[in-house]
């Protein structure tokens, strides 16, 4: 029987994240040695990633990083496929030190992400393959959001309070309101607006909901002459649903939240709406 102690049982846990009987089975065939023992859990670990990669991601985190002084920030969703693996400490360790590389170096896409360095000699893509096998499970590393401007903040929203937030919102504003940034980011978090304004809305999307909302309106017999202003009211709804500028506030409904903003004298640029697996 090899010669080793529970405390090297524990050191080999802490380094690589595998269970007491993997760990314990790793220090059986390296007689004792703790980095023969660690190598051995990472190729065995690394054989299993292939296997996982038909298995579906759909829990996780999303994590974020804001600048001291509001001028930056990102957001990170990094996905797994427990919400046992995603509240522990471990994963969630991963999601950040993921978000602090893409504070540090603004990919341009996710692609440039994952090929960048994250530590000497290795990639993000071998990062994530790396947790992927300490943790057993797959994980995925598929979207990022990244503002810098003025003012940026960001509101992040737990669905269960045992978990780690499963919604986070990118706001940036031309001027510092922390309490507006705040109010619009909860509001996109609940609401989840497509676009930011009409403008933002493709040609496409509005000839397609005003081709449903004219062959609608004919379906139910209403006159030739009320057509128009009939399909214009119904188009004008879908702005008012799918623009976060046409909603009504949800901290004041009888007002939208351009109207919110305009009377504080602030203009909203941007904004991101990251879901886990949505």
């Amino acid at each position: 029987m090899a010669n080793y102690t529970a405390a090297d049982v524990k050191k080999l846990r802490e380094l690589t994240g595998a269970g007491m009987m993997d760990c314990k089975k790793a220090l059986d065939e390296a007689e004792g040695n703790v980095d023969k023992a660690v190598e051995a859990l990472r190729i065995k670990g690394q054989k299993g990633v292939a296997k996982r990669e038909g298995r579906s991601a759909e829990n996780g985190a999303v994590v974020s990083l804001i600048a001291d002084d509001n001028t930056s920030g990102v957001l990170v969703e990094l996905k797994c496929e427990t919400d046992f693996v995603a509240k522990g400490e471990k994963f969630q360790a991963v999601a950040n030190q993921l978000a602090a590389h893409v504070a540090k170096t603004s990919p341009a896409d996710i692609e440039a992400l994952l090929a960048s360095e994250i530590e000497a000699g290795k990639t993000v893509q071998a990062f994530v393959d790396e947790a992927n096998a300490n943790l057993g499970e797959k994980i995925v590393l598929d979207r990022f959001a990244q503002f810098s401007g003025a003012y940026v903040a960001a509101y992040m929203h737990r669905t269960m309070p045992d978990l780690p937030p499963q919604i986070g919102v990118l706001v940036e504003l031309d001027k510092a309101d922390a309490d507006l940034a705040k109010g619009v980011a909860q509001h996109i978090a609940a609401f989840a607006p497509k676009y930011l304004s009409r403008e933002d809305v493709p040609a496409e999307v509005v000839e397609s909901e005003r081709r449903v909302a004219e062959e609608t309106t004919r379906a139910e017999g209403k006159p030739e002459a009320a057509l128009p202003k009939i399909v214009e009211g119904r188009v004008n709804g879908f702005f008012k649903e799918a623009t976060l500028l046409g909603q009504p506030y949800a901290l004041d409904n009888k007002k939208s939240v351009e109207k919110v903003l305009q009377e504080a004298g602030v203009t909203l640029k941007r904004f991101s709406r990251i879901k886990v697996g949505i």
